[in-house]
């Protein structure tokens, strides 16, 4: 996964000088979570997404999650450095307004990119900042982690931009979730066509695991969406 190209966007944490700065003191784990902590440490250190770091000024613990899939999920306590960086408030899409904006498309494909936050880097500048604390050492991010504050505006500056001529007439996006729609079949291989020229242009990689093409309805932002319009979600009844 190579990554979006700084020169395109990077993420910036722009903290403030005023805030004391926090170094988390080492947490304790169970055995699994160790573990989990271990194998994920090793492949994100090897796909080049962390690297070891010495002094860090900022210094995190990381928190497991459990997956429905009863995998681990590991993120990092970044707590204390948010509370240092001001609010990006560019703005989300309105949810109401894109499944609105869904519903009555004859075809429709959901895409979801692949570890969509980490296909951003980190500005140089502040790589050092998310370094988090394990029992085999200190690491940093060279790409953006998810848990930090304006992650998600950063990524949907990234996608306003990349699909700025198709989002409204064959594409709605909402951070790393994706929709092309079509009135008509004819129109749904166009439609996809033009969204993975941009895909392709600028080294976004989709997961293909949470992907759907070319469906009559889907799931898009927990709504169900189909041609006769919005209809309710079984796993919540």
């Amino acid at each position: 996964m190579p990554g979006i190209s700084p020169d395109v966007i990077s993420h910036k944490l722009s903290i403030s000088p005023s805030f004391k700065l926090v170094r988390q003191k080492r947490r304790s784990y169970d055995a699994e979570r160790y573990e989990a902590i271990k194998a994920e440490v090793d492949k994100l250190q090897t796909i080049g997404f962390i690297r070891e770091v010495t002094y860090p000024i900022w210094l995190a613990n990381s928190v497991l999650v459990k997956k429905s899939s009863g995998a681990w999920r590991m993120c990092q306590d970044y707590t204390n450095l948010n509370k240092a960086c001001p609010k990006d408030s560019f703005p989300l899409p309105r949810i109401d307004q894109l499944v609105d904006a869904t519903a009555g498309h004859e075809l429709l494909s959901f895409m979801d990119t692949y570890s969509g936050y980490n296909q951003i880097f980190m500005h140089p500048t502040d790589q050092e900042h998310t370094a988090f604390i394990t029992d085999r050492g200190l690491y940093y991010y060279n790409v953006m982690p998810f848990g930090l504050k304006n992650a998600g505006a950063t990524y949907q500056r990234l996608v306003n931009q990349i699909f700025a001529e198709l989002i409204g007439t064959l594409m709605e996006v909402y951070v790393d979730d994706m929709l092309v729609k079509s009135r008509t079949v004819d129109d749904h291989l166009r439609n996809l066509s033009l969204m993975f020229g941009k895909l392709k242009q600028y080294n976004m990689r989709l997961n293909p695991s949470k992907c759907a093409f070319g469906v009559a309805s889907g799931k898009f932002l927990s709504f169900m969406i189909s041609q006769r319009g919005i209809e309710a979600n079984p796993e919540k009844i």
